[in-house]
């Protein structure tokens, strides 16, 4: 595996890089001889923004005049799932061939994988997280106040991380026939909690909107700090990975992209080729 500490983008980069490693991939796999390592790309949001998942209608999901109004950009994600507001926290994408015996495998399979080696690495942070055995919710709106549904850290599903009972960590995966991408973000404080000031509700609800993502979710900045680097993350997970990884950092990956002639990633031409959509984040 190779770990790419890549550092920060806006979120149209950032998705179209992670766009640009499935495509890759992709087409690594489909060509005899040529090398499909898994690769795993660690980076964050600069400046803070938004991501919808892949089967979100932005006009439908967020308040797209006051994101442009209050200067903050958003992009859709490759992978499903719900809304999230990037800001601090470490996020991941880890693309892989579905043929691969380390972190391939079925949809089970390889979020189990992923989602062990995020935790492992936090242990060795100090971090007390655990994985989800099943899924969970926070508790029930009232009727008519379902408006939480459309973030991701107002849920939990299997395999994903918890801190104190609580979500820390909320991850994605999107499938074709020979790779898969998995995206995930890990809270280091409550930044996440700004979503509520974006999404397409009435103002009056925003703050039941914003405690109850502050109910369902937990962050580990006690341990790590809210602008914790990625090189310390790097490390944690090179050293839990041993031998089997190699760490490259910044411009230092961008070879990554240039498997193959790609353009910028855009959802709907990615669509047609998709084979399942999954996620919970």
């Amino acid at each position: 595996m190779i770990v790419w500490c890549d550092g920060p983008h806006d979120p149209a980069e950032n998705m179209r890089r992670d766009g640009l490693l499935l495509e890759s991939l992709v087409w690594a796999t489909g060509i005899p001889g040529v090398p499909a390592e898994p690769v795993l790309r660690l980076f964050r949001f600069q400046p803070h923004g938004i991501t919808l998942g892949h089967a979100q209608d932005p006009a439908r999901a967020l308040d797209l005049e006051r994101c442009r109004e209050d200067g903050v950009p958003w992009a859709v994600r490759p992978t499903g799932g719900r809304a999230i507001f990037h800001a601090e926290e470490w996020t991941y994408s880890l693309a892989a061939p579905i043929a691969d015996a380390g972190w391939g495998g079925s949809l089970a399979e390889a979020y189990a994988r992923a989602s062990w080696l995020i935790r492992a690495s936090l242990a060795r942070l100090g971090v007390p997280a655990v994985l989800a055995a099943r899924a969970a919710r926070g508790p029930d709106p009232a009727p008519g106040e379902r408006h939480a549904s459309s973030a991701c850290f107002a849920a939990t599903a299997r395999h994903e991380i918890l801190l104190g009972g609580r979500k820390l960590a909320g991850s994605a995966q999107r499938r074709t026939a020979r790779a898969l991408l998995q995206q995930g973000s890990i809270l280091l404080g409550p930044g996440h909690l700004r979503l509520a000031d974006y999404l397409a509700i009435p103002a009056e609800r925003r703050r039941e909107v914003r405690d109850r993502l502050r109910m369902a979710s937990a962050d580990a900045g006690s341990w790590l700090g809210g602008d914790a680097p990625l090189e310390r993350w790097a490390e944690a997970l090179r050293a839990e990975l041993s031998s089997a990884a190699r760490v490259v950092h910044g411009a230092g990956g961008g070879f990554l992209l240039t498997l193959r002639e790609a353009g910028p990633y855009t959802p709907a031409a990615s669509k047609q080729r998709d084979q399942g959509l999954q996620g919970n984040p």
